[in-house]
């Protein structure tokens, strides 16, 4: 017995006296599953008995969230720490899990993880006084339709990148369901940053609006612009326009540059511009497909459009 017990200490990495005590344990609890006795394993592994009961109730007391606690992580981690508690409880509940929202915020909490804030920066205006047509606000800060592509906003933003060189960002999103319908980017704020997403907008327009749309934005000089005035309409789009340095007017547009830029810019090193524009499409990819919203039932805008018509039908 004493050359078996030999091997079996062996067979653990070290001797037994350098083992911790958890592992000291585990060994003794092996060799009593082979048929030894409790105080010669015990004697051989040299662990006081009552440390070795401690340690086989810590073992059998395994965390029940554990399970929890590991798709909180692979959630939390796939999605590059942009989730708080609540995404995160959202997404699993997409998966079919049961859970409440308080134990999703109290196990992300004893892990550790928490979505970093970052101090927003002051936005790019492009407004230049008076240069052609200011149109009325028809939106008049009703940001929400259960209509798609009923009402469009945009508006531009800049970021910084290395060599001092600037990147802009031209979006129009659908205030049906937060969805990106098209976006143009560019290293100069040109007329064709807006004129090519618009373009590309129109003809979801055409094939897919069942109302009238109306497109929102500031007073920036591109959307005053004759060729964006006529664009809008020769398709018959209605334009609307902010009031002057009311950024609340377009609160909707503000708040995605404010998401995008918390979630992937700010905090971050400056890379260049192709780098960045590389980075900014994958995002908006992720923002329309992955990207879960509360108002939205939990789902992605594109779920959630998918979803909706699928009802519908």
């Amino acid at each position: 017995m004493r050359d078996f017990l030999s091997k079996k200490v062996k067979s653990f990495s070290g001797e037994p006296e350098c083992l911790s005590r958890k592992a000291q344990a585990a060994l003794v609890f092996e060799l009593k599953k082979e048929g030894f006795k409790l105080k010669d394993a015990l004697r051989r592994v040299a662990i006081p008995e009552a440390t070795y009961h401690y340690q086989v109730k810590q073992l059998k007391n395994k965390d029940p969230n554990q399970e929890w606690k590991e798709m909180i992580m692979e959630l939390f981690h796939k999605h590059e720490g942009k989730y708080g508690y609540r995404r995160i409880y959202l997404a699993l509940r997409n998966q079919g899990y049961v859970i409440n929202h308080k134990k999703v915020q109290r196990m992300m909490s004893e892990l550790g993880l928490k979505c970093e804030k970052f101090t927003r920066k002051s936005r790019y205006k492009s407004y230049k006084g008076t240069v052609g047509k200011v149109a009325q606000n028809r939106l008049k800060r009703r940001f929400y339709t259960s209509i798609r592509l009923q009402k469009l906003v945009t508006d531009v933003t800049e970021f910084k990148c290395t060599g001092n060189h600037k990147l802009y960002l031209n979006p129009i999103l659908d205030l049906f369901n937060g969805e990106i319908v098209s976006f143009g980017i560019s290293n100069r704020p040109t007329l064709d940053l807006v004129l090519k997403p618009l373009t590309e907008a129109l003809e979801t327009i055409r094939t897919e609006a069942k109302y009238r749309t109306t497109i929102h934005s500031d007073q920036g000089w591109h959307y005053q612009h004759n060729t964006w005035v006529k664009t809008l309409k020769k398709n018959r789009i209605f334009q609307s326009m902010s009031r002057k340095a009311t950024c609340a007017d377009n609160a909707a547009m503000e708040n995605f540059f404010g998401i995008l830029k918390q979630e992937m810019y700010y905090g971050e090193e400056l890379v260049s511009y192709e780098e960045l524009k590389r980075k900014l499409e994958v995002y908006v990819d992720y923002y329309n497909h992955e990207r879960v919203k509360a108002k939205l039932a939990g789902l992605s805008p594109i779920q959630y459009r998918t979803q909706t018509s699928q009802t519908a039908a």
